[in-house]
């Protein structure tokens, strides 16, 4: 039998130390080592070279996408499945466009769990089907409605109730630009202003309140 080695990537010791119970009972299933940021990740799958990547999103030193992003240009052959607790589109599509293979939400049943990364090392898709009818639906609504991802996250920080120059301080984009994405967003939902593009974007599941 073939076994798969696994790094799983998360900041959370109970997390990661649930998710070891689980997969000891899997004979094809080896955990060749754990990370608690993203940094420590893209580090240890330079040296453990594993089939796939349990990552959690929201991390310190580097956030999820990132180290995504990083391990795909180092080793592309390493396939990186998402395991988080964000289901909004904002977390969905930047972690997908960073060559994410699947996406799986932590509340997922542990045979679901099981089949996505033997379908992950496969080099197959895995989306939680919460989350792929959130793509179809994104998929489905007509061009000029759909988001970037980019103009996702300014619009997430306008919601956090950041100013103009905060956002351009932390996306790390000027001020113009930013300005530009809020005109561009606007124009998509079909507002006026930023709380009714905040209000929009929530009736239709583009943004959702954190907890």
């Amino acid at each position: 039998m073939e076994r798969i080695r696994l790094i799983i990537a998360d900041d959370h010791p109970v997390v990661r130390t649930g998710l070891q119970g689980m997969l000891a009972g899997q004979p094809d299933l080896e955990v060749a080592g754990e990370a608690t940021t993203g940094r420590e990740a893209v580090d240890l799958v330079g040296e453990r070279h594993p089939d796939v990547v349990l990552m959690d999103l929201r991390m310190p030193e580097m956030d999820g996408v990132s180290a995504i992003s990083e391990i795909k240009a180092l080793q592309p052959e390493v396939h990186v499945l998402v395991l988080t607790t964000y289901d909004t589109d904002a977390d969905i599509l930047p972690a997908i466009e960073a060559g994410a293979t699947g996406y799986l939400l932590k509340d997922a049943p542990r045979e679901e769990l099981f089949r996505a990364i033997r379908a992950a090392a496969r080099g197959e898709a895995v989306l939680a089907p919460g989350v792929a009818a959130r793509l179809m639906d994104r998929m489905r609504a007509p061009a000029e409605e759909a988001l970037t991802a980019r103009e996702i996250e300014v619009l997430s920080l306008v919601a956090q109730g950041a100013s103009n120059k905060e956002i351009a301080r932390q996306l790390h984009i000027s001020e113009a630009t930013v300005k530009t994405h809020l005109v561009h967003i606007y124009g998509k939902l079909g507002v006026a202003d930023r709380t009714a593009a905040v209000t929009t974007a929530l009736q239709r599941g583009i943004l959702r309140l954190g907890p």
